[in-house]
């Protein structure tokens, strides 16, 4: 009787600690790795990358493509590089600053979310999601004809589709980004497509 006690409270313990991954196509394994690319890229000083953004305000959508060079520590700068009629449209964010400038003349971009997150900062808070995110789900599904990892980041104590929530997809072999999302409220306010990938 006591042996199946200490068996049920041991498969209770792992059943909770397991709680927060799965139902998103799961895989064997998908959680061990989730957490591997999260470690990973907790330790990351930079990436750089090409990232294809489409914001959606919910009346208009806007695309356009970005050369990105991330340092968690330092000047973040991103580079618009199409549409050709916005090329050159640089964000440069350090610690509790950012600017938009575009031949030296500071350009305003809207809020995408109530909170006022606009397009600029929503590429740097996707990579703090890979290494600092609450993994709420995780699972194997394919993305682009491959099979990727997808992990989700929300608050601890927010439901799915409640508030501002991140959705991440890594290819499995390399850990290499491949896309993001931010959602508010279940709805898809922002996607970033990556290329050209390089952890530092």
């Amino acid at each position: 009787m006591r042996c199946r006690k200490a068996v049920c409270a041991l498969m209770t313990i792992l059943c909770l600690a397991l709680s927060g991954c799965g139902g998103v196509g799961e895989g064997a394994g998908a959680e061990q790795l989730a957490l591997d690319i999260r470690g990973e890229y907790l330790e990351m000083t930079g990436c750089t990358a090409q990232v294809e953004v489409m914001a959606d305000y919910g009346i208009r959508i806007f695309e356009y493509t970005l050369d990105v060079t991330f340092q968690r520590q330092g000047e973040t700068v991103l580079t618009v590089t199409a549409p050709q009629e916005i090329a050159g449209v640089t964000a440069r964010m350090a610690e509790g600053t950012s600017t938009l400038e575009y031949d030296g003349v500071q350009v305003e971009t809207g809020p995408i979310t109530g909170e006022g997150l606009s397009p600029m900062e929503c590429v740097p808070l996707l990579l703090h999601y890979t290494g600092e995110g609450f993994i709420a789900q995780c699972g194997r599904e394919p993305l682009g004809g491959a099979e990727a990892l997808r992990v989700i980041c929300r608050e601890p104590e927010a439901a799915a589709g409640e508030g501002l929530e991140c959705s991440l997809w890594f290819q499995p072999d390399s850990h290499t980004l491949l896309q993001g999302e931010l959602s508010q409220d279940g709805y898809t306010v922002l996607r970033c497509v990556f290329s050209n990938f390089q952890m530092q």
